[in-house]
């Protein structure tokens, strides 16, 4: 009796000790873990693991960002499933941002007072947070809701509207929620950038060359403007008027360059500046179009194909017709009464590279766009940005364009010369064009400094200059870039535009997020619908079996063990 007392006790005193010591391991990998963490992500393209840069940012920031996300309530699976992925990626922002980082979830509809629920609406709308109009199934109708899948974030007295649903023309509903997903990151991170770096780049419109007015440009003006100091140079032949720009815009130039003007852009690329062309070759007047209903596009010399050419790239004197393209408003010639038209002059493109630049845009709409070549330039990296659609051709200046083209049927068969290129990166050192051209007094001035070869730096050449261009109303109203005045349709100018400028002032670290991919693993729905009632089985009568054969096992065994 002594000696199982004993046993019992030393049982007892094993039972303590493990215990203790289990509590001792857990306190230590506590107080080791509040050091350093590590988390571990098994999903193959990396899902829950957020960027360096996204770290860098998140753990730098001195004060807290507030997201309020309009996602919550009953809705469709899914934004269920948008909501969710963007809950577990603030979530991972709080790892790194601790209490700098705060959310709360907002149902927009949750007023049961409709006054007071349109006024929510009303206020999310003036604040940049656009509803999505979505049809819902119950007692087998169907009712349409409205969804604001964007969130606001603030941080101190600013504040930035997010949309986390991006819309694509041409691209399936679960496609764009996939490349919503997708985006999450690059959108949170970017929305903070936003509101949280002080330091500008400066970036310079070019003008004194017929370039697009001010208020042409306003619309694109404002959006860069929360990313950069936006100024408006011109140059005069004076070698000092870029210094300490880093990127300027030639926008739709009309006059010839002299040739002081070209060299001071071209030692500004030598010493590593970076170029945003948007130039065409062919001249069409509108304004003759409008007032005539027919002009001519004819041919044009800006004194800068020598220049391009010499970086690699040429515009050519040609204009794209494309069937895949956006609408004009003319009378309708048999009623009388205003239509919409497609016009062929439009291009809607959506046949973008995987660039991050022109990744998962929505369509962007071109005006009289030309075509761009590339050429021989040692060292240069070249990447064709936008194209043109399958259905599209080029034609040769002088072209007669009249407005009753767009009353006619076309022929598909007659566009037989797809994608056409409309925009190219360019990387590298490039070479000046100015190079074996200038005297020996000028290559020895101190003062001008000439190089021949620039630092490594990059451009970006578009044959279209109204990509950038806003629309005015005859009341001097701006028009926000990108939204056709006729059809209230929003193009994916805008972010083409910031996202090429990203990556021109070298903010390529947060526009590699962009490039993120994440694998869409779908239901086969075809499937489904052959094996459901094999499945329903499964599911139903399985589990009731497995439990019926446990509970015989069970009394089966424990009459074997008892009766023994």
């Amino acid at each position: 009796m002594e000696a199982e007392n004993g046993k019992s006790d030393l049982k007892r005193r094993q039972d303590i000790i493990q215990l203790l010591l289990g509590l001792i391991i857990i306190i230590g990998i506590n107080i080791i873990s509040s050091f350093s963490f590590s988390r571990l992500d098994l999903t193959s393209e990396k899902r829950f693991t957020i960027s360096d840069v996204t770290k860098e940012l998140l753990t730098n920031l001195d004060d807290i960002i507030y997201f309020k996300v309009y996602l919550q309530g009953d809705f469709p699976a899914p934004f269920k499933r948008l909501r969710n992925s963007t809950k577990e990626m603030l979530d991972e922002f709080k790892v790194y941002g601790g209490s700098n980082i705060q959310y709360e979830f907002i149902d927009p509809s949750a007023h049961t007072n409709k006054n007071k629920r349109q006024k929510v609406y009303e206020n999310l709308a003036a604040s940049g947070i656009k509803p999505t109009p979505v049809e819902v199934k119950d007692d087998s109708k169907f009712s349409q809701q409205l969804i604001f899948p964007g969130a606001i974030i603030s941080y101190r007295d600013l504040q930035v509207p997010l949309m986390l649903l991006k819309k694509q023309m041409g691209v399936s509903a679960e496609q764009q929620l996939n490349n919503s997903i997708q985006m999450l990151e690059y959108g949170l991170a970017n929305s903070i950038r936003r509101l949280a770096v002080n330091a500008k780049p400066r970036i310079a419109f070019i003008e004194g060359h017929g370039e697009l007015p001010r208020i042409q440009t306003a619309s694109i003006s404002e959006s860069l403007g929360e990313y950069y100091q936006i100024e408006r140079v011109t140059l005069d032949g004076q070698l000092t008027k870029l210094k300490g720009i880093n990127t300027i815009i030639i926008a739709k130039p009309q006059l010839e360059f002299t040739d002081k003007d070209k060299f001071i852009i071209d030692q500004f690329i030598m010493r590593g500046g970076k170029v945003m062309w948007l130039v065409e070759s062919v001249d069409v007047n509108l304004d003759t179009l409008k007032v005539s209903q027919k002009t001519m596009a004819i041919g044009m010399d800006l004194n800068i194909a020598d220049q391009l050419f010499k970086y690699g790239a040429r515009v050519n004197s040609e204009i794209i017709e494309d069937l895949q393209c956006a609408k004009l408003g003319l009378i309708n010639p048999l009623d009388g009464k205003p239509k919409l038209f497609d016009w062929i002059y439009y291009p809607l493109i959506t046949n973008t590279t995987y660039h991050p630049i022109a990744k998962n845009l929505n369509a962007i709409k071109c005006m009289y766009t030309g075509t761009i070549d590339t050429v021989e330039a040692p060292g240069i990296k070249k990447t064709f940005l936008l194209r043109s659609s399958k259905y599209s051709r080029a034609l040769r200046a002088p072209l007669p364009i009249n407005i009753g083209l767009a009353y006619m049927k076309p022929n598909p068969a007659a566009f037989n010369d797809p994608y056409q290129n409309i925009a190219v990166l360019l990387e590298g050192k490039f070479t000046s064009v100015f190079k074996n051209r200038l005297t020996k007094q000028i290559l020895q001035d101190e003062n001008i400094d000439f190089r021949e070869q620039s630092k490594p730096t990059k451009m970006i050449v578009i044959a279209d200059g109204d990509i950038i261009k806003n629309e005015v109303h005859s009341s001097g109203q701006v028009y926000h870039l990108g939204v056709d005045m006729y059809t209230g349709q929003e193009y994916g100018n805008v972010d083409f535009f910031l996202n090429a400028m990203n990556y021109l002032t070298d903010d390529i670290d947060m526009l590699s997020i962009r490039a993120r991919e994440l694998k869409m693993r779908l239901l086969d729905t075809n499937l489904i619908k052959k094996s459901k009632t094999k499945w329903q089985l499964i599911n139903t009568v399985l589990p009731l079996i497995l439990v019926i054969a446990f509970g015989f096992l069970q009394v089966y065994f424990r009459k074997r063990k008892y009766s023994s």
